[in-house]
């Protein structure tokens, strides 16, 4: 047998013996599906075989009579070799066990789903804060800096860590172990894991990133809720497009759709919506925007009844008028600053934005709005830039964001002082491989950064004067800091000081070389610089997020459901039951 044959023959064999892959069913299995909510069922057959060639039950029975909706099948989808079966935005009223079976081109696939019923509601309000990319070691350092420690013992509790409930959160999602930040608010909101870059869809082999099949989100899910709609809040300092805040009200494999997401807004209406990312709100014709059309949604907004805050003190006048009912809050054509910038160095875009608001002012202005709702609300803030600097390996401007998401906090817990009805929780969307291992001081003797650095009873305790009645030390720039450290990372200059000109850029493109990056040698100059090689890929120009669990803190009625090791969908399950969401039998 000459070697052409050999091989051939050999392949044949591994094909024989390899199982022809199966069709798909949406959603997934193991679903977890609430009772009366909106979803799209979908089967997708590789083969692409005829409508007479393939079956779909559920429960034994056709998906028409137990869905209500007849099914549209779809042959070579796509122009693709294979078919599919739809039924758009159908729901279950039923809770109860359901099998799903599909069968065609000879092979049969099988899913199973838990449709979950509801109590009747015991919260009248949920506040879910997100601190995008929080970790255990965001929250130790914002304590350390926050409330001193003395003798190993801190000198008070961050409001994010003082409530009676606690969980571990994983984050993973449907086809990786480390999870961006729209699958995994996509999992708060709707239930339902996916994949990277996915908001509020299952990730099918559609083409167009918004035919994907839909699952409803909680801010669709309030407004449309029997007995009256809640009134509904979405409040970031990132742009109000990106990923945690649209997850609130979106649908697209794509999180970067962002005038989409814009649209989607729009469409669900949420009664406040701030952040920043003003440019694709704006029609073309505007100087600086992003559309590639002519709509103007901060008019259309306006038409609908919004009141549009570009300030923080156009904000909190709006807040303060009890006629306000709906705002429309923009305060920055990007991302809003981080508290250090903000609030101290006045660096990023604080000259071209000098009247941003925090995320504190944010909520308070919110729950100012919300609160005037006689059905109650569902508010989210994110403190986003967390996420942000712990990516642009930038720990100071990182941890004072932790701050600013514990003032926010402290703010929601004030109104649950008074409202004692309101669930409150506080978790991050993932995590990041950072970890706090110690101390820089700049008087231990040495000419090298690694010099510098005491760990465990060399360590010792940092220096960073008290805290301001916000909970912030009044500068970074301190002889003995905390040694906050990455563990993934481009190659990069690390100073073991904080960035006081701004925001860290730790690699840039490599000269004459595509998708490549190399240290910013801007850094390196720093004295006790030292140039780190990276273990991250070369096409890589930032920190990446890592699969650690987060820990989630809760207090209010529902909270006693978090405990011990939780999947993110929970965080839906437990908010949508706390607020009686499924139909009444």
């Amino acid at each position: 047998m000459n070697v052409r044959l050999r091989i051939s023959a050999a392949l044949l064999a591994v094909l024989a013996s390899s199982p022809l892959r199966a069709q798909t069913i949406y959603p997934l299995d193991r679903a977890e599906i609430l009772a009366g909510s909106r979803f799209d069922l979908k089967v997708e057959f590789p083969g692409a075989p005829a409508e007479g060639d393939v079956t779909v039950t559920i429960n034994g029975a056709s998906p028409a009579s137990v869905l209500g909706k007849d099914a549209v099948f779809v042959r070579r989808e796509d122009g693709a070799d294979r078919s599919a079966v739809w039924i758009r935005g159908a729901s279950l009223a039923t809770p109860g066990a359901y099998t799903v079976e599909a069968t065609g081109g000879g092979r049969t696939a099988k899913v199973g789903w838990e449709v979950f019923g509801t109590p009747e509601r015991r919260a009248r309000n949920v506040i879910l804060f997100i601190g995008d990319g929080l970790s255990v070691a965001h929250r130790t350092a914002a304590r350390i800096l926050s409330k001193g420690m003395r003798e190993g013992r801190y000198g008070g509790e961050l409001a994010i860590d003082d409530m009676p409930h606690m969980a571990l959160i994983s984050t993973s999602g449907t086809d990786s172990i480390v999870t961006d930040s729209a699958n995994a608010m996509s999992a708060y909101t709707t239930g339902h894991k996916t994949c990277v870059n996915a908001l509020g869809v299952y990730c099918a082999q559609n083409k167009i990133t918004l035919d994907h099949p839909k699952v409803e989100t909680i801010g669709e899910l309030v407004k449309r809720r029997a007995g009256g709609a809640l009134a509904l809040g979405v409040v970031t300092n990132t742009e109000i497009e990106d990923a945690t805040p649209a997850g609130m009200v979106s649908h697209t494999r794509r999180r970067s759709d962002f005038n989409d997401i814009v649209e989607m807004f729009y469409a669900v209406r949420p009664d406040i919506i701030m952040g920043g990312g003003s440019p694709n709100f704006l029609p073309r014709s505007t100087l600086g925007s992003k559309r590639t059309d002519e709509q103007n949604f901060v008019a259309k907004f306006g038409e609908a009844g919004y009141r549009f805050a570009p300030t923080a003190t156009e904000m909190k006048a709006a807040a303060a008028d009890p006629a306000t009912t709906k705002l429309l809050g923009l305060f920055n054509t990007g991302n809003v600053d981080g508290a250090l910038d903000l609030k101290f160095l006045k660096k990023g875009s604080v000259d071209r934005f000098p009247d941003q608001p925090d995320v504190a002012e944010e909520t308070r202005a919110a729950l100012d709005i919300l609160s005037r709702d006689p059905n109650g609300f569902v508010l989210m803030v994110e403190s986003g830039r967390i996420d942000k600097y712990s990516h642009s390996l930038d720990p100071e401007r990182a941890i004072y964001d932790t701050i600013m998401l514990d003032d926010a906090v402290k703010v929601a817990k004030d109104f649950a002082g008074t409202h004692d009805d309101t669930l409150i929780m506080v978790v991050g969307d993932h995590s990041h491989p950072v970890s706090v291992v110690g101390t820089y001081d700049d008087a231990r003797p040495g000419d090298l950064l690694r010099d510098k650095l005491g760990v465990y009873a060399e360590a010792g305790f940092p220096n960073y004067p008290p805290a301001d009645a916000s909970g912030y030390p009044p500068t970074v720039d301190v002889s003995k800091r905390l040694a906050f450290v990455f563990g993934a990372y481009p190659d990069y200059c690390d100073t073991g000081k904080p960035y006081l000109a701004g925001e860290n850029v730790p690699a840039v493109p490599a000269p004459g070389q595509r998708n490549v990056y190399a240290a910013n040698e801007r850094n390196c100059t720093s004295p006790m610089a030292v140039k780190r090689q990276g273990n991250l890929g070369l096409d890589v120009s930032q920190g990446v997020h890592a699969a650690d669990d987060v820990v989630l803190t809760a207090m209010g009625p529902g909270a006693e459901l978090f405990h011990g090791r939780m999947d993110n969908t929970r965080v839906f399950r437990i908010m949508t039951t706390a607020l009686g969401l499924a139909p009444r039998p």
